[in-house]
């Protein structure tokens, strides 16, 4: 299949990289930044475009890999009649209507970061406006993710919402723990054995049945304990309390 990326940050730097390495073409690479387009057309064996005008019309699939933001400032006079799809997870599949009559969503449920190593699993979710070119999309995630779902533009921003609760939710947490080992000379990578052991039990076990701590055995005295010592630190207190007394609320 021949592809044409437009955009050049994570997504497009590691689903480009994904599609390569699956045997498709990918012919053109779209942005902004005439160093970062030339950087990825040249990873990607692609012709750079710097310009919206440059990029042909005769792909088989355009993927727009940008911001959310950039998604409702695309320009009126881009149209093509090839697939057209994005990969946003809170964007509806419409905001593509008026580029092209195919359109879709080529979602990549990760986080992604241009060094991601090159197995990452990936799940990606995947919508369009006709049966046909889901099957395209569902086809074309098979070559490089084990797992490619359907998702409807309402089923997909409630995944998105439980995306940013287990990824960026509990990464703030942990820069909360960690800037509290800071603060008191610990070592925070000694709690690293504890994250991997807790994440890699839900491979096997639903969430709800792994709950351990002070909360669920309602073991006040040591939740007063830990609440004396983030006296200074009220930000993470109020969250202590506020985990805390959800946990104890929910298990009841």
């Amino acid at each position: 299949m021949n592809i044409t990326i437009i955009g050049t940050g994570n997504v497009a730097t590691v689903v480009g990289h994904k599609l390569l390495r699956a045997s498709h073409k990918i012919v053109e690479v779209y942005g902004r930044s005439n160093e970062k387009t030339g950087q990825l057309a040249k990873e990607l064996k692609a012709t750079p475009c710097y310009d919206w005008s440059d990029i042909s019309k005769d792909a088989d699939l355009y993927i727009i890999a940008i911001s959310d933001n950039g998604l409702y400032e695309l320009p009126d006079d881009f149209r093509c009649d090839s697939l057209v799809v994005h990969t946003a997870g809170s964007v509806s599949k419409d905001v593509l209507k008026k580029i092209s009559p195919r359109y879709g969503i080529f979602y990549p449920l990760q986080s992604l970061k241009k060094n991601s190593d090159a197995d990452i699993e990936i799940p990606f979710l995947v919508d369009a406006n006709t049966n046909a070119d889901i099957s395209v999309l569902i086809e074309l995630g098979t070559t490089i993710s084990e797992e490619v779902a359907i998702a409807d533009d309402n089923k997909r921003l409630h995944l998105h919402v439980g995306a940013v609760i287990v990824n960026n939710f509990t990464n703030h947490l942990f820069t909360l723990a960690d800037d509290y080992c800071r603060h008191q000379n610990i070592n925070f990578e000694l709690l690293l054995p504890l994250i991997r052991e807790t994440v890699g039990r839900l491979e096997a076990n639903a969430p709800a049945t792994m709950q351990t701590g002070p909360a669920i055995r309602r073991d006040v005295t040591t939740i007063e304990k830990h609440l004396q010592l983030l006296q200074h630190e009220p930000q993470l207190k109020k969250l202590y309390k506020v985990f805390s007394d959800e946990i104890m609320e929910r298990y009841e």
